[in-house]
């Protein structure tokens, strides 16, 4: 009996370690530890972004169906500013981390500055034209005038503050690269405690708030990821046991910036080619009405409150391969990968089945739509059939991402999404009649291809003798 309380007490100060971020050096000592140590505070970042998601979507849809295809139709434009700050991200996450494998804090900082000159670039890039463009914006994705009416605002706010999104990613990104996980965790979860606080009260009106409608959403969402970057920019200069920015440190360093520049590149079109894939897909589900719209973009929603820790887990295989890289171990680090995607399908394979026993008392939460509610249900079944190819295509792609081979992944994504999904779905919607059934089973059967491809080349090695 006395034998059982010690590994409690030994468990609960794991869980306290990398809830803290406490320094495990990453190239040595156990791998289980270390993906642990690592994926506990990501998949936790990554879980309290997943729930702003769906909370958003499940207060927005209390104002009907105009106002969530406003979101659907603004976030499918929103994806391409979101493939540049991932593609980004990934670049800055791989340098930093193989320059804290070469144990040189410095030059993980210089490189941490160049990250954050190019990502205001970009967000000012996207946000500006956004101010002035946004209703034609949702004209071309096919919004109904009452959608345009309803969703201008909205659509302003949200791409105009692309800089905030942009450093919001790539700040954490470097805390990632850094290995301090925890960091990352604890800004996004302030920037999105925030948000969740203020949703209903901009879009309803609470207390002294002005009552915004689905305008209030995106202001939300505004402040709360403003005051994350004011916290992520406090602490790089401050320092953390890893990283730190000093002042004279900040200015362009040329051949760091060209580096940067070069393996973003393939990374943004590697991100811009999925994400334009969903615009693709929104846009033919819009031929179908509102209601699609709207069922669509619930189904979608929960999908990512699922996706997202995952993707925590593949930002610990990121991290792993690129310190391990940089340490000169390629075994521990291939080795890394192969053990974050079997602990990302035992996850995510468990939310599929959950989603497709139970999608209907689960899509009854955000809405009773007669004409919505059906759609979203199979929508939701539909797509979850893929969450196990999905779950190790998303950790071998990150892997070959946080070596710094961001090529590989871009040309898997072309092949996915460009040459199978998107054909498919105009095929099964249009040309079968399916509608947009047609398209739901077009992104099980394009993710579980892609899977299939990203393990094949990553067992064929090319990513291990990536320089950058």
């Amino acid at each position: 009996m006395s034998a059982n309380p010690a590994p409690r007490s030994g468990t609960w100060q794991f869980l306290r370690d990398a809830l803290a971020g406490s320094q495990v050096d990453l190239t040595a000592g156990s791998l289980n530890r270390a993906i642990v140590m690592l994926a506990i505070p990501m998949v936790l970042e990554m879980l309290l972004e997943s729930l702003f998601a769906v909370v958003d979507i499940f207060w927005v849809g209390r104002l009907g169906a105009n106002a969530v295809a406003t979101i659907g139709l603004t976030e499918s434009v929103l994806s391409l500013t979101f493939a540049v700050g991932m593609g980004l991200s990934m670049s800055t996450t791989a340098m930093v981390a193989r320059r804290i494998g070469e144990k040189d804090p410095e030059g993980a900082a210089v490189t941490a500055v160049q990250a954050v000159v190019l990502g205001l670039c970009a967000g000012a890039l996207f946000g500006v034209p956004s101010l002035f463009a946004a209703p034609h914006l949702l004209r071309l994705m096919g919004a109904s005038p009452d959608i345009v009416a309803t969703g201008t605002s909205y659509m302003r706010i949200a791409m105009g503050g692309s800089g905030v999104v942009m450093l919001l990613f790539l700040n954490n990104a470097i805390f990632r690269g850094a290995g301090d996980a925890a960091v990352a965790m604890r800004v996004l979860w302030t920037a999105n405690a925030i948000n969740l606080l203020l949703d209903p009260c901009l879009i309803f009106g609470l207390g002294p708030f002005p009552r915004l409608g689905v305008t209030g959403a995106a202001v939300a969402t505004f402040t709360g990821r403003s005051i994350g970057v004011l916290m992520q920019l406090y602490l790089l200069a401050r320092g953390t046991a890893r990283i730190r920015i000093r002042a004279s440190q900040l200015r362009l360093n040329f051949e760091v910036f060209g580096r940067l520049v070069r393996v973003s590149l393939t990374g943004i079109l590697q991100f811009i080619i999925g994400n334009t894939s969903w615009i693709a897909l929104v846009r033919i589900v819009s031929t179908f009405g509102a209601a699609a719209i709207a069922g669509y973009t619930i189904a979608i929603r929960i999908v990512i409150f699922a996706i997202l820790p995952s993707y925590g887990l593949s930002n610990a295989a990121a991290t792993l391969v690129g310190q391990n890289l940089g340490a000169r171990q390629p075994e521990r680090a291939a080795t890394s990968v192969w053990r974050t995607g079997l602990y990302n399908v035992l996850f995510l394979g468990s939310v599929g089945v959950a989603f497709v026993l139970f999608a209907e008392p689960i899509i009854g939460l955000f809405t009773h739509d007669p004409a919505v509610l059906p759609l979203a249900v199979r929508c939701l079944r539909i797509v979850s059939l893929g969450n196990v190819g999905y779950a190790y295509g998303m950790v071998m792609l990150q892997a070959f991402n946080g070596a710094g081979d961001t090529l590989t992944p871009t040309i898997v994504n072309i092949f996915g999404f460009w040459l199978l999904e998107i054909p498919l779905a105009y095929w099964l919607a249009l040309r079968l009649h399916l509608h947009a059934t047609g398209v739901y089973y077009s992104i099980p059967i394009a993710q579980v291809a892609m899977a299939i491809t990203a393990i094949f080349l990553f067992r064929h090695g090319r990513w291990q003798r990536q320089v950058i």
